[in-house]
C-alpha cells in the first residue's frame, strides 16, 4: 500500500510540483497569443514551440543541478 501511494504522489508531483516550469509555460503562451495578435504570418507558432522548447531545456537544467 505505500508503495502504491508513493507513486500516486510521485504523479501527481509531475503535474503540480514544479510551478517555475508551469510560469514559463503560461508565459510563452501568452507571448505567442501576442505575436499571433499583431503578426498574421505563422510566427506565433514557432514562438510557441521555441520557447516551450526553451522553457523545458531550462527546467531540465535547473533540475540536473
Amino acid at each position: 500500500m505505500k508503495l502504491l501511494a508513493g507513486m500516486v504522489r510521485e504523479l501527481v508531483g509531475l503535474f503540480v510540483d514544479d510551478g517555475m516550469l508551469a510560469l514559463a509555460l503560461v508565459g510563452v503562451i501568452g507571448l505567442a497569443a501576442v505575436v499571433v495578435r499583431f503578426v498574421h504570418d505563422g510566427t506565433g507558432a514557432i514562438v510557441l514551440v521555441a520557447g516551450v522548447l526553451f522553457a523545458l531545456f531550462a527546467n531540465l537544467m535547473a533540475v540536473r543541478r
